[in-house]
């Protein structure tokens, strides 16, 4: 068994989105904050509805997924392929933009507490172009075993909603008691980081902090330990890497900057979403 410790940690910073909804971004503050396949963790928490009425009109997105995790409020997903989503308290919603979508996302409250995150996954070269597609799945299909909620991947021989597919992501939300531990094993080919949403926690055999609203990459290994001392809620997030190229601009992914350009004048041409 080989424990992942941690091996660097990304502090989360203030940051906007959409049209002006305030939040704070730890994976993807520059190119060199990623960890392949993410690309990207947002989290939106605020009681004030300034902060998220403008919310995320539409815009447009290619060659990734996007993963939006809702733990409290209420936001509308609508797309230019028809689809429709209401995402509540506990609620995922996994977009798979791939060969292109326009989507809006928007507060459907004016007031109390917005709070999620949004996690942004690559897509490989070979998926890039397939045709885009989402799932909206409800907090009730998620299962929930000793306190870890199993989004994607598997925990204690129980498989979450989402599986499989050439990242085979986990992600669990787990929710640590004062002096709580959690261990679990992981593919040992996978990437790992951790986020800390609420308290601290300590990573590995060598119980290295993990800070408030901070993202912590993890090193290789087999098998994940985090413990708390005063009770702490962290994602757990691991992936395949895809090793491949990524060229970013805004909204698109691609892996070279000529299907960038071409993405840019499908958009302007209307031709993205089609």
């Amino acid at each position: 068994m080989e424990i992942r410790e941690l091996q660097r940690v990304i502090p989360s910073v203030p940051a906007s989105d959409g049209a002006g909804v305030k939040l704070r971004r730890s994976l993807g503050t520059s190119q060199i904050q990623r960890h392949d396949p993410f690309l990207m963790l947002d989290e939106f928490y605020s009681d004030d509805p300034e902060d998220y009425l403008a919310g995320f009109p539409s815009h447009p997105h290619r060659g990734f997924e996007t993963v939006t995790y809702m733990l409290d409020g209420h936001m509308r997903h609508e797309d230019s392929r028809g689809n429709r989503g209401d995402l509540g308290p506990g609620d995922v919603q996994w977009m798979s933009a791939a060969r292109g979508i326009i989507h809006s996302e928007m507060p459907q409250q004016t007031e109390g507490r917005m709070r999620g995150f949004q996690l942004w996954v690559n897509l490989p070269a070979a998926e890039k172009m397939k045709p885009a597609a989402y799932r909206d799945i409800s907090a009730q299909d998620i299962p929930v075993v000793s306190g870890v909620k199993i989004i994607a991947g598997e925990y204690r021989s129980t498989q979450g909603p989402i599986h499989g597919g050439a990242t085979d992501p986990y992600y669990f939300d787990i929710r640590l008691e004062a002096d709580g531990t959690f261990e679990a094993p992981l593919p040992p080919g996978h990437n790992a980081f951790l986020y800390a949403y609420e308290g601290e926690a300590r990573v590995g055999a060598e119980s290295k902090l993990l800070p408030n609203r901070a993202a912590a990459i993890l090193t290789s290994g087999d098998f994940v330990r985090i413990k708390s001392d005063k009770g702490a809620r962290v994602l757990l997030l691991a992936g395949r890497p895809l090793r491949e190229p990524v060229v970013q601009y805004g909204p698109f992914v691609m892996n070279t900057r000529e299907e960038i350009e071409r993405a840019i004048a499908d958009y302007q041409s209307g031709a993205l979403a089609r």
